[in-house]
């Protein structure tokens, strides 16, 4: 990858792609619904794995390339921005991202950046690891219910970090002698948690033991990234992951895994609008908990090569029953676009989010394009309908947002997505990715 950048060093940060969206609330996309989708769309680089190997990029003073990189997302921009304050040095050409951080000038991790996305708490391990200290802002990011970061400050407590808070930022040092391995029991699994002690525990002295640790195919990625690194992990993919600490790690080049939540998106889209529709660059296999419900559902789906072929088997699909759950269940990150379906589907469904507990503000923007839904606590009954009606919709986060595009390819009528600034956070050009695959749909510009 050295030759994609000859002249890569600790200098200047360059750009030599196209600038992400520039987008403002005030942005809409217009849908006209009832078009068949057919064709051929890509599946992008998991934004949820992009993000935090950026942040393990400052485990090391030499370079790192990420190939497959979903490079024009707003949260990879947001992502950026944080980095090039920290000192890194950053090169991004097509889908390439190259980073170097031999020359951090602060391990301060300001408000004003972090509080535009939650990955941005994940410079916090390796900081703390690499350094030995470390000031990181609370985190912002959708407003989809609590999401703490006590378990990652009480490992790396664990790991033997001082940590304070002050106004508002986390505040941590490690001792002189730096951190040190621990058994570290997580009492609830979670990702993000996983991630920081897993990058922080790479440059422990001695051994660290995660249990009840994060299962996704994201985290076992990340730690594949790291042991090009020269970091000794075992136990990816399982509840119990094992860090043997060394001295310093190496740069590397690491290919991003296709983006699983975009691919069962596009899977459900293809779904609900009918025909047929080809996923380049997706694996079937790290949707496992989501393919029988599709199947149920009346959706089908192939994989032929590094592809995924989706079709519909039935004249109309059929309600189910799904219940969000850590990695391998059900995913909460595709529950908004799975109601979204279920709302067309002949019979009736119930959905139960265990995950965040305001994940259902989607349900009224629904519910106004002709949707018949009931949410009670964790739970909504989704009764389907012959044919919801275009309407104007706001969208509140972008999981939510996606959700309303979907069911904007199928509702009578013209549908606006109002607020589609969190779009432009996830997935990549899915105005053009869907209407290239015969969608009616256009983004509106403020400008």
């Amino acid at each position: 990858m050295e030759s994609l950048f000859p002249d890569f060093r600790a200098g200047k940060s360059k750009d030599t792609i196209s600038s992400p969206i520039k987008s403002s609330q005030l942005d809409k996309i217009k849908i006209i619904g009832g078009a068949q989708l057919n064709g051929i769309i890509p599946i992008s680089g998991a934004k949820n794995c992009a993000l935090k190997l950026m942040c393990a990029s400052l485990l090391t003073g030499e370079s790192v390339y990420f190939d497959n990189s979903p490079n024009s997302l707003r949260d990879m921009k947001s992502q950026v921005e944080l980095l090039e304050y920290l000192g890194c040095v950053i090169k991004r050409e097509s889908d390439v991202i190259a980073i170097n951080a031999s020359n951090i000038k602060t391990y301060i991790a300001p408000y004003d950046i972090v509080r535009k996305m939650r990955g941005s708490i994940l410079v916090l391990g390796p900081l703390l690891a690499r350094f030995g200290k470390a000031k990181v802002s609370l985190p912002g990011g959708c407003a989809i219910g609590t999401r703490p970061v006590d378990l990652h400050i009480k490992g790396l407590e664990e790991l033997g970090a001082i940590i304070t808070l002050e106004e508002g930022y986390i505040n941590a040092k490690a001792p002189k002698s730096g951190l040190k391995g621990a058994n570290i029991i997580f009492p609830k699994v979670s990702v993000g948690a996983t991630e920081n002690l897993m990058m922080a525990a790479t440059l422990a002295n001695g051994t660290t033991t995660l249990k009840n640790a994060a299962k996704e195919p994201e985290i076992s990625d990340l730690g594949k990234c790291l042991i090009k690194m020269g970091a000794k992990i075992d136990g990816l993919g399982s509840d119990t992951i094992r860090i043997e600490g060394v001295k310093s790690l190496n740069g590397t080049h690491h290919s991003i895994m296709a983006d699983r939540i975009e691919t069962g998106t596009y899977i459900i889209a293809a779904g609900m609008a009918g025909g047929t529709v080809t996923l380049q660059n997706a694996r079937i296999s790290d949707l496992s908990a989501v393919l029988g419900h599709l199947c149920q559902a009346g959706i089908e789906v192939e994989q032929s090569g590094n592809n995924i072929i989706v079709s519909r088997e039935t004249s109309r699909l059929q309600g189910v029953d799904i219940m969000t759950e850590p990695y391998p269940g059900f995913p909460t990150d595709l529950q908004a676009q799975f109601m979204a379906m279920l709302t067309i589907a002949s019979g009736a469904g119930m959905v139960t989010e265990t995950i965040f507990e305001n994940r259902f503000m989607h349900v009224p923007e629904l519910n106004r394009m002709g949707a018949d839904i009931t949410t009670q606590g964790n739970s909504a009954i989704v009764r389907g309908v012959e044919k919801l009606k275009g309407a104007e919709v706001m969208a509140t986060d972008l999981r939510a947002s996606v959700a309303l595009v979907l069911a904007g390819l199928v509702a009578q009528g013209q549908t606006t997505v109002n607020r589609i600034y969190h779009l432009d956070r996830g997935y990549e050009d899915i105005v053009g990715k869907l209407g290239g695959v015969g969608a009616n749909i256009k983004r509106v510009s403020s400008n």
